[in-house]
């Protein structure tokens, strides 16, 4: 039963786009030396989890480009994004999408790339990558959920109508990839070993080994050798989420991006960019765990870490509920709760103590402008901000 269940979901998951799967059909070997299993691996022993796991916005982090995975909409044939040289025109070719890049001098064509990867689960917004040949790059036309249209890629200068993606940017997108350079500083792959998403391997490690020992496939192992997150320190958990949630990494010359594994320091592999420099101010895009460990809660507990409040196995995003009451187990306390008319006392703990700020690194170009605008993002620093708090209130009650 249980290899008929996995059958089922194999041939959808797992459908032919041109000439290469969502994930090979002969699963890649980690650089420690251990292969994986594929996620879907985990379906017997672990069916609930692996089904809301894949409802997250971690599992959808990237994908093949299809006719499903595609947030923007195509009512119209073609949709297109006027910048100052050029028009990029993003359209349905048969069974296909591309980006068409357009001169507004001489009207010619310049470029025709193949919408191959979607990048983001599409709660803000969807970006593409295209192959050229083992070559891997982003395309400058974006969907931007917000304004429902078409956007310059965050950070993309203008008149590049695609950029190389090395193993420091695809490295928070996708479970495993092998670059042809061991340090992973080109943007040239072995495409076969695409592991796309953030699935159960990239925080539990390759589980092949793991999957033979509970199958009774594994004879020569006295015990199974997966490693059981609940039973890492505090840092060691931490540094699952520090990979892709602490900025910027300068990686160690020896190792690549992929290299680490869970149950490791982090640190062997990767330094912060900010590392050394206590007083940096750290933008609310991809620091957060830099500004959790600045936050009091985090300082004044021994156990609090990410996993605290998220579930990595849920999509809880816009759930206030389930934040909010992870507050209140250690807020509880009659002093500790707001009284006053101002405040609902247990109903609005994230939105005052983590309020949304623009990002100064997470902006975007809204058109064919000089101008960007910034996303807003949920900081991590826990604290209070009142003043800022307050003169809303009072500017509401002014209008009113």
């Amino acid at each position: 039963m249980a290899i008929a269940v996995i059958g089922a979901i194999l041939s959808i998951q797992y459908e032919e786009v041109g000439e290469y799967k969502l994930v090979p059909q002969e699963m890649p070997v980690h650089y420690n030396g251990d292969r994986f299993a594929g996620s879907s691996s985990c379906i017997p022993c672990h069916k609930n989890i692996y089904q809301t796991h894949v409802e997250s916005s971690h599992y959808n982090s990237s994908t093949i480009v299809n006719g499903q995975t595609l947030k923007n909409h195509f009512d119209k044939w073609s949709n297109q994004l006027e910048l100052t040289d050029v028009e990029v025109e993003v359209a349905r070719d048969e069974q296909t999408y591309v980006q068409n890049t357009y001169s507004k001098t001489t009207g010619g064509l310049i470029d025709k790339s193949n919408l191959d990867v979607v990048i983001g689960s599409g709660v803000k917004g969807q970006s593409y990558l295209t192959f050229k040949g083992d070559s891997l790059f982003q395309l400058q036309a974006s969907y931007f959920r917000l304004i429902d249209s078409w956007i310059n890629s965050p950070g993309f200068p203008n008149h590049k109508y695609s950029r190389p993606v090395t193993d420091n940017c695809i490295k928070c997108h996708v479970t495993f990839a092998k670059n042809k350079n061991f340090i992973g500083n080109t943007n040239v792959y072995e495409r076969e070993s695409f592991m796309y998403g953030i699935d159960c391997e990239r925080c539990h490690g390759p589980l092949k080994k793991h999957v033979d020992f509970r199958s009774g496939n594994l004879t020569n192992s006295t015990g199974d050798v997966v490693i059981k997150i609940d039973t890492l320190s505090r840092q060691l958990k931490m540094d699952i989420c520090v990979q892709c949630h602490s900025g910027l990494r300068a990686i160690q010359v020896k190792d690549n991006p992929f290299s680490f594994v869970t149950g490791e320091r982090l640190d062997k592999y990767a330094k912060n960019y900010n590392f050394g420099r206590p007083e940096a101010e750290l933008d609310v895009h991809g620091n957060q765990y830099g500004l959790l460990k600045s936050s009091k809660c985090y300082k004044n507990s021994a156990t609090m870490s990410c996993t605290t409040c998220h579930d990595p196995h849920q999509n809880q995003r816009g759930n206030e509920e389930h934040f909010n009451s992870k507050c209140i187990e250690c807020h509880s306390t009659p002093e500790n709760l707001h009284t006053t008319s101002n405040f609902n006392s247990r109903d609005n703990c994230i939105s005052c103590h983590m309020p949304l700020f623009p990002s100064q690194t997470m902006k975007v170009k809204l058109g064919d402008t000089n101008d960007e605008t910034s996303v807003n993002i949920r900081t991590h620093l826990i604290g209070v901000y009142i003043d800022s708090i307050l003169q809303n209130k009072k500017n509401e009650g002014s209008k009113s």
